[in-house]
């Protein structure tokens, strides 16, 4: 009796004779087509099926090499039918065209054997575009601004770049501010970023109020509570009208000061205003009565008008007198001091 191992061998020769003979006849008819292969790349004796593919086999190297993904693939998968011949070369031969047309024939341009939904081969492609992907939209799926549509109607190509294409929805629920009450512009990229939505940055600077000093630090709500952006005065009390009234020392509404804050304060601080005393009225801050005084209150007594002023709260008059018994026509009285002492010093 022969042995399984013995009739195994036989089989096994009986086989590889048979499949070098029908090599030697040249081309013989077979379910596969045209295939030229010799049957022994993919079928054993063992059994016909399942076929084994050998290490050795090339799959058609010049015409359709398996790279990345293709190698891991089922036959079948491709090959639908026992004609391998049959199958085309092409992308669009196995891969159903999700794009309609839209982006051509040439799948490679974004896809890459690797995986069909390459990222990275994507995002080169785009950067070709009348949009190059930035910040957080180069990690964006694609259909997060490429939303499938219905047949007929085009999602990929002549997409408008504006922001507000893919973003109108931000914009109206925006609050804070209101951009629809506001009546912000549509043009997004003018305080956001293609990083993140949020913390969006507003340059002032483009506008009739250049931000300085503290004004440079304020949050938006400080000077746009009333939620009004578009034709917002630009004058100091507008925003200063609570400081204006409040201020005691002068009391600016009870003396009628005038609302030009620029005159004496500036925008570092609110705080620490001073006033060109010295050139259009009397020297404080220079000469002889530099330092001298503490507040406006030591020579202007009466808050309702800083016209009237006082020399005589640090200029006694036994001092005066002693100083003027030469000097005809002199009076202990604040007027007369001013009209001869206008620089603070002798006549």
């Amino acid at each position: 009796m022969i042995s399984f191992r013995a009739a195994v061998a036989t089989a096994v020769l009986s086989f590889a004779l048979d499949a070098a003979a029908l090599t030697a006849q040249g081309h013989v008819q077979t379910p596969h087509g045209s295939l030229a292969t010799p049957c022994a790349q993919c079928h054993t004796p063992l059994g016909w099926k399942p076929a084994r593919i050998a290490r050795e086999f090339r799959h058609v190297p010049t015409r359709f090499p398996l790279e990345g993904a293709h190698a891991r693939t089922p036959c079948t998968a491709c090959h639908k039918s026992l004609d391998f011949k049959a199958v085309r070369a092409t992308c669009a031969g196995c891969h159903t065209d999700v794009h309609r047309g839209e982006l051509g024939a040439d799948c490679v341009t974004c896809h890459t054997p690797r995986s069909f939904i390459d990222r990275a081969a994507m995002v080169r492609a785009h950067q070709a575009t009348r949009f190059p992907l930035t910040g957080s939209h180069a990690v964006l799926d694609c259909t997060s601004c490429h939303a499938p549509t219905h047949q007929g109607h085009l999602q990929f190509v002549n997409r408008s770049t504006q922001c507000e294409s893919c973003h109108r929805a931000e914009a109206l629920a925006a609050k804070e501010p209101d951009h629809t009450a506001a009546g912000f512009t549509r043009q997004c990229e003018s305080c956001h970023s293609p990083t993140t939505w949020a913390r969006a940055r507003f340059d002032h600077a483009k506008t009739s109020f250049r931000l300085t000093g503290a004004h440079t630090r304020a949050t938006c709500q400080a000077c746009h509570g009333d939620r009004v952006y578009a034709g917002k005065s630009t004058t100091c009390v507008g925003c200063h009208q609570t400081d204006y009234d409040r201020a005691a020392d002068p009391p600016h509404r009870a003396a009628s000061f005038p609302t030009t804050c620029a005159t004496c304060h500036s925008t570092g601080t609110w705080r620490g205003a001073t006033f060109d005393h010295d050139g259009p009225y009397f020297p404080i801050y220079s000469g002889a009565h530099r330092g001298k005084w503490t507040s406006c209150s030591t020579c202007h007594t009466n808050s309702a008008s800083y016209a009237t002023f006082t020399c005589l709260s640090c200029h006694r008059q036994a001092e005066t007198d002693g100083h003027h018994r030469e000097v005809n026509g002199y009076r202990y009285e604040s007027q007369a001091c001013y009209t001869c002492h206008r620089n603070g010093r002798s006549p």
